[in-house]
């Protein structure tokens, strides 16, 4: 969506996948490719050796998500872009409306990175291990692009590579047997779940860099101030030993099992609620910490 600063007749409806014509009234087609198909590669009539007449809405995409990755959502703006660029910010402008509609192909074009399990409901693939597929990606997309978790709740994220991965989702549950009326709220339950957790994660790495120190380090000085500091000794115990009995020898580690662990109890969750029982429709009611990757459903 767009800022309320920004004002639209349907806020509710604002997308740059819903947006039929490209801005300011300028040529026609979809926001998501055609604008630079209807005007060239000229980026505004750029001569030939200008920066200028080398962009299209490809490049500028991939030059947002490289920006973002490097320096975050909050130091972002099409000035910026622009000097990375080497162009006006005017040029820009020739491809996209406005700063919302090139978060938003910048928000589907990592969502690219996602390889969503086959949908076909021939598929004999275990639904479970497809679900922790998609999970696993999706974990990996906002861990691995922190500044996604601050944009999903702001977008309709009906681009492509996102529809994609929540046909796929819709798809699993249904292998799974999950009643149609349930079908939402397991998804939810599944997906804002690793939302949750992948933000949580990727924040701490995060502060790591910041700190210029790596998650190891920071993780160590942290249990380290909180063991001189500690005004509850039962408490800082009890959680400490939860910490040692998870095991891992990294802070990824840790991650990676503690991830592992809550996905499989939400699994299993699902499972025992579908309509054949414990055991599931689909079989042996074991589970394996298989990982993949896939995308999400957004926030």
């Amino acid at each position: 969506m767009v800022p309320a600063a920004d004002p639209v007749k349907k806020p509710g409806l604002r997308s740059v996948w819903l947006d039929a014509k490209t801005p300011r009234g300028s040529g026609s087609g979809s926001k998501s490719g055609s604008k630079s198909e209807t005007k060239g590669t000229g980026g505004g009539g750029g001569r030939k050796g200008d920066p200028a007449a080398a962009l299209d809405l490809e490049k500028i995409t991939a030059a947002t998500v490289a920006l973002l990755d490097a320096e975050g959502l909050a130091k972002f703006s099409m000035r910026r872009l622009a000097a990375e660029l080497g162009v006006t910010a005017m040029s820009v402008y020739w491809y996209v409306a406005n700063k919302d509609d090139l978060l938003e192909l910048a928000l589907d074009r990592v969502a690219g990175e996602l390889s969503p399990p086959d949908p076909d409901p021939e598929d004999d693939a275990d639904w479970r291990v497809q679900l922790r597929q998609l999970a696993q990606s999706y974990r990996e997309m906002l861990v691995g692009h922190p500044w996604t978790t601050g944009l999903m709740s702001r977008f309709l994220n009906i681009g492509p590579h996102m529809m994609a991965f929540s046909g796929a989702s819709i798809a699993v549950m249904r292998k799974g047997g999950v009643p149609v009326e349930r079908q939402g709220g397991a998804i939810a339950a599944v997906f804002q779940f690793v939302y949750g957790f992948a933000n949580s994660e990727a924040q701490f790495y995060q502060r790591a860099a910041e700190a210029g120190i790596t998650g190891d380090e920071l993780y160590r000085q942290s249990m380290g101030r909180v063991t001189e500091e500690a005004v509850d000794a039962e408490l800082f115990r009890a959680s400490t030993e939860i910490m040692a009995a998870r095991g891992g020898d990294t802070v990824v580690e840790m991650f990676g099992r503690d991830f592992t662990y809550a996905l499989d109890l939400l699994i299993a969750g699902i499972e025992a609620s579908g309509p054949s029982g414990p055991s599931g429709p689909s079989g042996s009611s074991g589970s394996s910490g298989v990982s993949g990757s896939s995308g999400s459903l957004g926030s």
